[in-house]
């Protein structure tokens, strides 16, 4: 007799031999997705300026759609008669479902916490919805994505007092409510979502109880909610080392550049955030050296690419001049700036990925940080973090810094 094959699996290629990185291959339904990865956000089942056919040129293999607005537009009824976003949205490759939760912390004046769920008041029309633990797997088992996440209850990160150690066991008691509501399991895989906010020994009570549920891979959740960069990385460190080496572990919310990389050398798989396209849309490009502004004069008559190394069709097209040219007032502006971010990073994704198998990936990381922080300081927090898995970044060579090349 045949065993059929999970819907999820995860093997580690290969290890760091110095800090907690190490590259991975992840198969799901609709393809491998190689780790670690970056997913660039479709909010409604759309990346905003951006075809599905771009990003399988720019080789994108998983993007994340959102349960909360999915299900309030354009509804579980349409998306049944779809047969799921990946038909709706003509996307072939992996998606990854965000539950819904974090609308508790960005729409906390349109909602309303207890045990049953969240009670949303749509920012759309006033009409009140009620998500629940089970119609979150529901709108998510219709939605039909790789990966969903459990509802959980999220408080912003800088919260403290009893409200945080009560969201902490009500995300424990709702996950045990999706899987009992999970009708997909041989299709879909559901993520847990370890919280805690910043209290090491909270976030340790809820990872102990998550790993004692059968799933297939984990999620670090209520972060990047205003707390402070020591913090943040802190508390990424103490997640990585209480998940299991054998699963993929999600960072929600993260995708700045020097991030992703602290957070890869940190244990971190996978990823996601707005900010390639959310910048783009305001004329910045994103670069080795941070971001290039292309609203700035001084690209008027610069007629080089955005990255002269992309190879992007941005940059293999389009001047900095002609970009500055239409630059957050043309449509086209946006298309053609997430086009080439959302290239970037997946490419810092890929060159990671590639450092960590030839095992020179603190070598990568002083090489990146070097440019990165070019004639600044690098945060403190980033070397104390890098410090705490191996990693001594050479001291700081602070000289003017030059105008972006």
């Amino acid at each position: 007799m045949t065993t059929k094959v999970p819907p999820l699996t995860y093997k580690v290629i290969a290890e760091c031999s110095v800090t907690k990185a190490r590259a991975g291959l992840m198969t799901l339904r609709h393809g491998e997705v190689n780790t670690p990865v970056f997913m660039p956000v479709g909010t409604q089942g759309t990346l905003k300026g951006l075809l599905p056919d771009q990003l399988i040129e720019l080789n994108c293999q998983i993007l994340l759609g959102n349960t909360y607005h999915l299900g309030m537009r354009p509804g579980i009824e349409t998306l049944q008669k779809a047969g799921g976003l990946h038909k709706f949205m003509s996307w072939p490759r992996g998606i990854l479902t965000d539950s819904g939760g974090f609308q508790m912390v960005s729409l906390l004046k349109l909602a309303q916490i207890d045990e049953n769920g969240v009670n949303f008041c749509s920012p759309f029309d006033n009409s009140e919805c009620m998500l629940t633990p089970e119609h979150s797997i529901q709108i998510q088992n219709t939605i039909g994505a790789d990966i969903m996440m459990q509802l959980d209850d999220v408080v912003k990160t800088t919260t403290v007092g009893p409200r945080v150690e009560e969201a902490m066991h009500r995300t424990i008691r709702w996950l045990d409510r999706c899987i009992n509501a999970h009708a997909r399991d041989e299709d879909q895989s559901l993520f847990p979502i370890v919280q805690g906010a910043l209290d090491p020994e909270l976030r340790k009570i809820c990872a102990d109880a998550l790993i004692q549920r059968k799933v297939r891979g984990y999620a670090v959740g209520g972060l990047s909610g205003g707390e402070s960069k020591h913090e943040f990385w802190r508390t990424v460190h103490v997640c990585t080392d209480l998940l299991p080496k054998d699963k993929p572990r999600y960072l929600m919310g993260v995708g700045f550049a020097a991030d992703l990389v602290v957070c890869v050398a940190l244990g971190i798989d996978m990823f996601d955030c707005v900010f390639p396209t959310r910048t783009a849309r305001f004329g910045c490009a994103l670069v080795n050296t941070g971001q290039m502004n292309l609203k700035n004069k001084k690209y008027e008559n610069d007629m080089r690419p955005i990255d002269d190394e992309c190879e992007c069709s941005t940059c293999s097209r389009y001047t900095r001049s002609y970009l500055h040219h239409i630059a957050a007032m043309e449509a086209v502006s946006c298309s053609l700036l997430s086009i080439h971010n959302v290239a970037y990073q997946l490419r810092l994704m890929r060159s990671m990925r590639e450092a960590i198998q030839r095992d020179q990936f603190p070598q990568f990381i002083c090489d990146f940080m070097a440019k990165h922080f070019e004639g600044e300081p690098v945060p403190l927090w980033i070397r104390e973090a890098l410090q705490a898995v191996n990693v001594d970044l050479p001291p700081d060579d602070v000289k003017v810094k030059e105008a972006v090349a």
